[in-house]
């Protein structure tokens, strides 16, 4: 006789708010784990870019060399370098462990919005409000960027990369996904501009958010919507929104102070969670774990499941 198989967990969302972190750089303008989620690297207006353990609450560098403020960051696959870029239209790339800046790279012509690696942390892709993206070869000492890609006809306001693909939103309403492989690019009107933009953990689908208060589940291949998401405000400021850890809720800022989460596939709004007064700036979901980091004004917010229990007991 077979048994049956074990239903699968249901996915727990992260309410609970372990810790607040006042940065102590300004505004956080974006917060954003590392690849694996054990650091998290905050953009100040103050033009630094620190580096932390969101769980402890640990500041572990701070890196100074942006000329205006940091809107954007990343992190290597293997952790040993970062990328960002700001006000100062510049992208730079640093060494984790020094805290030094390695090179600085020049060319955009407007402020960088959204700065990504490669997958082997080979290329810093950068996308500004001078309707360009720019590849920038971190090995060689050109000061010119390798690839220039400036179909946009507006701003671009958020870059995302997988092993051959590069997808872009931008402020004229359109995803752009470029193959690299096949040279191919595919472009969806979604007829608002676009704030952010990611792809789902599997791979398949694209998560679209802009500023007519609505995200929007596209087929990758095809394009199709295959759902909309709506209650939360996002009608002025470039917000974030992301995939939870297992690809079952999709989650955004909002302008109103909270987090929405929406049953990916139902459509139905989950859980909001009030994060305080001001708008939510960003947001950035574990790789693995059901842990969300929220940033507002000065601080980060770290929040995880009910049912979590720091290290040490209640922490």
């Amino acid at each position: 006789m077979a048994f049956p198989e074990p239903k699968p967990r249901a996915p727990e969302l992260p309410q609970k708010q372990l810790k607040t972190l006042d940065c102590g750089q300004g505004a956080v303008r974006a917060v954003r784990f590392n690849v694996d989620g054990n650091y998290c690297l905050t953009c100040g207006s103050d033009k630094t870019l620190k580096l932390w353990n969101p769980l402890r609450g640990t500041l572990l560098r701070t890196y100074s060399g942006h000329g205006y403020e940091v809107l954007d960051a990343a992190g290597s696959f293997d952790n040993s370098s970062l990328c960002s870029g700001g006000g100062d239209k510049a992208v730079v790339l640093w060494d984790v462990a020094s805290g030094q800046a390695v090179r600085k790279f020049r060319g955009h012509a407007g402020k960088v919005n959204t700065v990504q690696f490669n997958e082997e942390a080979t290329i810093i892709l950068s996308g500004s409000i001078d309707s360009s993206i720019r590849c920038w070869d971190c090995r060689s000492r050109r000061p010119e960027p390798v690839q220039t890609l400036d179909e946009a006809r507006d701003g671009i306001s958020s870059v995302k990369v997988s092993d051959h693909e590069i997808l872009a939103g931008s402020v004229d309403g359109r995803v752009r996904r470029y193959d690299m492989r096949m040279g191919q690019l595919f472009s969806d009107y979604v007829g608002s501009p676009i704030t952010c933009i990611c792809f789902s953990r599997d791979g398949q689908c694209i998560l679209v958010s802009s500023l007519d208060s609505t995200l929007r589940l596209l087929d990758k291949d095809t394009g199709e919507l295959l759902g909309e998401y709506t209650g939360h405000k996002n009608q002025e400021y470039k917000l974030d929104c992301c995939l939870s850890e297992r690809d079952t809720h999709v989650v955004s800022c909002s302008e109103d102070g909270k987090v929405f989460f929406w049953d990916l596939v139902e459509g139905a709004l989950a859980l909001t969670l009030p994060v305080g007064p001001g708008v939510v700036q960003s947001l950035s979901f574990h790789p693995t774990e059901p842990c969300l980091l929220t940033a507002m004004a000065g601080s980060i917010q770290c929040w995880r499941e009910e049912a979590y229990e720091a290290e040490g007991g209640a922490g």
